[in-house]
């Protein structure tokens, strides 16, 4: 991909992004913890398969 194209697909993500949080804040925040959750689970998943490997 174009190095200008993929500035400006960047841009229109970020400004997508802005405009999510703006006009629903609560919404965005719910979005955000959900992916956090997911984040974290999946490291914990990892760290708890890891420790079994070791036991």
């Amino acid at each position: 991909m174009p190095a200008r194209a993929k500035s400006i697909l960047m841009w229109i993500v970020v400004i997508f992004l802005i405009y999510a949080v703006v006009t629903n804040p609560d919404q965005a925040a719910d979005v955000v913890r959900a992916i956090w959750d997911f984040i974290y689970g999946a490291f914990t998943g990892f760290a708890r398969f890891f420790d079994n490997l070791a036991s």
